[in-house]
């Protein structure tokens, strides 16, 4: 914990000065915020390919697979956070999808912003939100959804500013969505950017293991986002070889035909109904909540709800879970949807109750 006393000092620090000077604040937490990072690092508590993490002591157990369909480059990047914000009772996970010609570095510069950038924000409205500081460790087991809401909506659209001004990637034509969700204690905050998809495995009242999805896809269709399009004079149609497809287009030329109506970068149509706002919801962890898949849509396209989670379930090596979910992907992909190319597909399974076992 010696760690979170740096993080303290370094945010208190931050809120005395902040009335003299915001560039001093932003350094100063972006400072803390890649301390923080470096340290889980080398303590391996953070992952950014395929892989395992299970952190001694913890609870969680997390499964994490990626990979590069037929259409080039992987645009998918996801990120496992243990320990997150040096609490040991946080985790941040999160699957980003990029999309277009420079997609991959959209995708992966979100991956490495929101994580810290959300950190700064919760942990400096904690702290405003206490009046002595002797009084945080406290507060910090204190969940407060809104706190988080709030945290998370301002993350969002700072980041899709910064992609804005960025000076070595085009976002244009060009963005990435991102789902993730933090855990902390007994409850999980999911936000969605997109068409990816939290999905949950919990034992029902007859013991069956169901699954309840946690997060809206969010198409061009759904009438909410059709109606925000088009009055922002954007269109919302279907090709006429893609049936059942929707995609967003600009007013005055068939471009970009988005096949989703939130996500980072795309400033070609940002103007025409396209948002970087998430949808923030929360959960409470309960003994019958077994784990949380987070997956791209390329799982999704072809894997359903039900399929996901008897698949997770019925590995016996819960640290394969994703890398076996996203094999059947593939396999329901060469299937179901011969002659077109397979997507990127990326996974993590997060376990709940999860003791430390042995992963190859």
């Amino acid at each position: 914990m010696g760690h979170f006393s740096y993080l303290l000092n370094g945010l208190s620090r931050s809120l005395s000065i902040k009335k003299g000077g915001g560039n001093c604040t932003v350094k100063l937490e972006k400072e803390v915020s890649r301390t923080m990072s470096n340290d889980a690092k080398k303590s391996e508590l953070i992952l950014r390919s395929s892989g395992v993490v299970n952190a001694e002591g913890s609870k969680n157990l997390t499964s994490a697979y990626s990979r590069r369909g037929q259409k080039g480059i992987n645009q998918d990047t996801f990120v496992v956070w243990e320990e997150y914000g040096c609490q040991e009772d946080m985790m941040f996970c999160g699957v980003f999808d990029g999309h277009g010609p420079w997609g991959h570095f959209v995708a992966r510069h979100v991956r490495e912003s929101m994580p810290s950038s959300l950190l700064c924000n919760w942990q400096e409205g904690t702290l405003a939100q206490t009046s002595d500081l002797k009084e945080l460790n406290s507060a910090e087991k204190i969940h407060n959804f809104d706190l988080w809401k709030q945290s998370y909506m301002k993350t969002c659209a700072t980041i899709d500013k910064e992609l804005a001004r960025h000076r070595k990637i085009d976002c244009f034509n060009s963005g990435t969505t991102a789902l993730s969700i933090v855990r902390q204690g007994d409850f999980i905050v999911i936000a969605n950017v997109g068409d990816s998809r939290a999905v949950l495995g919990t034992n029902s009242d007859d013991g069956t293991l169901v699954p309840v999805q946690l997060t809206v896809d969010f198409k061009p269709n759904l009438p909410q986002e059709t109606e925000r399009i088009t009055q922002c004079n954007g269109r919302v149609f279907c090709l006429g070889d893609e049936p059942g497809v929707h995609r967003v287009w600009r007013p005055d030329v068939d471009a970009p035909g988005l096949a989703m109506s939130r996500a980072f970068g795309d400033y070609c149509v940002k103007d025409y109904g396209v948002t970087s706002v998430p949808e923030v919801t929360q959960r409470r962890i309960t003994t019958e909540d077994q784990f949380v898949v987070l997956a791209t849509d390329g799982v999704w396209d072809v894997i359903s709800n039900e399929e996901a989670v008897r698949i997770v379930s019925s590995t016996p090596d819960k640290g394969k879970s994703a890398k076996r979910l996203v094999e059947c992907a593939v396999r329901a992909w060469k299937r179901k949807r011969r002659g077109i190319a397979i997507d990127d597909i990326s996974a993590i399974c997060l376990f709940f109750h999860s003791p430390a076992q042995p992963s190859s």
